[in-house]
């Protein structure tokens, strides 16, 4: 079953003792992108991992349509946070096939991924050895390697430079034509008309 949308009713979330924010409300559509922006502190990060499972709201529901929310989180979202996630030992193809194999895809289909990103020319080199932005691009070409419905991204255009920006908004804009959904933290504006959400003001 595809998903459909992702629905936050009267969210609150905690943090250390210190409440984030309450009487959040987001209805996601499949096709559309969220813009989610706030001060330093204001819960962007927290929010996109109480999407993901990964916290437990204070008061609230966070809701997949039709889906069951423990099969959503287990078979039709990613996560990509501001921190890439990858070990540094591993050379960029062990890591890409790595992660790839792990969210259910394969071999041929992490190579696919790495040569949308440019990334075949680097397969060999231990990822310690990448530039900032190439292991931003090795992070986010899990998202093609193993398709997911909805994308949960923490800063995803830093520190890509002007033109990988441009050329990962043109993924994102192809992921939302199928059907995909994209709930983003930002400090910069995405390459694609979005929707705004504020949190923390």
């Amino acid at each position: 079953m595809m998903m459909t949308g992702l629905k936050l009713q009267n969210l609150g979330l905690r943090r250390g003792g210190r409440l984030l924010f309450s009487g959040l409300e987001l209805d996601l559509k499949a096709g559309q992108v969220v813009a989610l922006t706030g001060r330093n502190g204001a819960g962007k990060t927290s929010l996109l991992r109480a999407v993901a499972g990964l916290v437990q709201p204070e008061a609230g529901t966070i809701s997949f349509g039709d889906l069951d929310p423990d099969e959503a989180r287990a078979s039709s979202l990613h996560l990509v946070g501001h921190q890439d996630g990858l070990k540094t030992s591993r050379t960029v193809a062990e890591e890409l096939i790595f992660w790839s194999r792990w969210f259910g895809a394969d071999r041929a289909q992490a190579l696919d991924s790495a040569a949308r990103l440019d990334l075949t020319g680097l397969l060999g080199l231990e990822v310690r050895r990448l530039s900032a932005g190439q292991r931003k691009r090795l992070a986010l070409a899990r998202l093609l390697a193993a398709p997911r419905p909805l994308w949960l991204l923490d800063e995803p255009l830093s520190p890509l430079d002007a033109s990988w920006r441009t050329r990962f908004g043109d993924l994102m804009a192809e992921h939302l034509a199928g059907g995909g959904l994209i709930l983003a933290a930002v400090h910069d504006p995405l390459p694609i008309p979005s929707i705004g959400l504020e949190i923390g003001a």
